[in-house]
């Protein structure tokens, strides 16, 4: 089954202790093709935006920057890896590295609201 990702939103459910985002993050995605964006903010998050690649799997592979709370502009790259879940959901296994600050490395999940 070929995953599109077109005007679905997700929010986190667990990420490791260096990430900024949180269940309060909403995560809007845009698809066109293979290519993926999205806008979202909530949390420690002002504003952020990601744009990405999906490959045929589902999988994506992004970049990202966002504004936190305290003013900082963060970027990074993360990879995801799709699982539909029994009620047709999406959850994304997600791990990511900074590319700005500490340049840390940390894993996430995602789920489709």
């Amino acid at each position: 089954m070929k995953i599109n990702y077109h005007n679905k939103r997700f929010r986190p459910v667990s990420n490791t202790e260096n990430g900024e985002t949180s269940e309060e993050t909403i995560f809007h995605y845009k698809q066109e093709g293979n290519v993926l964006t999205s806008e979202y903010s909530g949390g420690q998050i002002v504003k952020g935006h990601l744009i990405g690649l999906v490959s045929e799997e589902g999988e994506i592979n992004m970049r990202y920057h966002q504004v936190n709370a305290k003013g900082e502009l963060m970027t990074g790259i993360c990879y995801s890896k799709p699982e539909v879940l029994p009620n047709g959901k999406i959850r994304l296994f997600e791990k990511w590295r900074w590319t700005s600050a500490d340049m840390s490395e940390g894993e996430s999940i995602i789920e489709e609201i």
